[in-house]
């Protein structure tokens, strides 16, 4: 069985609304959705050209609108109670989802919440350039990216390095015991009222039109315009009609 610890592997869209959810990133992304049972209930597998790629779940009452990134763990019990001794607080104790996987869910010590996951069969495996319309990158906008970086390291055995990004300050790279990155961490801008949270960013073919028909399908609003970076690509982030942000990227190369 072929498992990478430190990859995100899965990402859930939580909202009040899943159908409309769906209909949002059907008709941006053309992904199309899969039910799969679950007991008396259903679950709706997001699909990107036959592969399933993440899901849509109906948020708990006061719940906000966001991305849950999954993250692949040896072993679901060890890794939370670990989270907890660094500094995390629970939100949902470790259980077994049917024949799917073991999972559970803490905030970390700056207020980002992250699920824990160990499947049934095999992680995603890399690729070596991203398709259109599936996960390119996962960033962490963490209050304390400091903090941040010390728990994701000492809890999860990830390494770091660091990028000087001049006026946006360090950026820092996390990367799995392969040296393969997995994901990135940046200080939250000063004044800004969301919480830390992951945001995860689509690869897709075209950055500028991709904004362009999100705002036609709704989205609420462009957080970030399309903006070049320097050997990494063009990217813009959103915020979806339930009040999701997510990122476009299209990747340079």
């Amino acid at each position: 069985m072929s498992k990478l610890p430190g990859k995100f592997v899965w990402f859930e869209h939580v909202s009040s609304d899943p159908a409309k959810a769906r209909a949002f990133y059907e008709g941006l992304f053309g992904w199309t959705t899969q039910a799969m049972p679950m007991g008396d209930q259903s679950y709706d597998i997001i699909t990107n050209a036959g592969t399933g790629i993440g899901g849509y779940r109906k948020a708990e009452p006061g719940q906000h609108a966001h991305w849950a990134s999954y993250l692949s763990v040896p072993d679901v019990d060890k890794a939370f109670q670990a989270a907890q001794r660094a500094g995390a607080t629970s939100v949902a104790e470790p259980v077994d989802f049917g024949p799917v996987g073991r999972g559970a869910v803490v905030t970390d010590p700056t207020g980002a919440q992250l699920s824990l996951w160990k499947g049934a069969g095999d992680d995603p495996a890399d690729v070596d350039r991203t398709p259109v319309g599936g996960w390119c990158w996962n960033e962490l906008h963490s209050k304390d990216a400091k903090a941040a970086v010390a728990f994701y390291t000492t809890t999860f055995g990830l390494s770091q390095d660091a990028m000087d990004m001049g006026a946006m300050g360090t950026y820092t790279i996390l990367k799995d015991g392969a040296g393969q990155m997995r994901g990135g961490i940046m200080q939250q801008e000063p004044g800004v009222q969301a919480p830390s949270s992951w945001l995860p960013y689509i690869e897709v073919a075209d950055c500028d039109a991709a904004t362009s028909k999100a705002m036609a399908l709704g989205a609420m609003q462009t957080i970030a315009p399309p903006m070049d970076v320097e050997m990494i690509g063009r990217f813009s982030i959103i915020m979806d009609p339930m009040g999701a942000p997510i990122g476009l990227i299209k990747s340079a190369g």
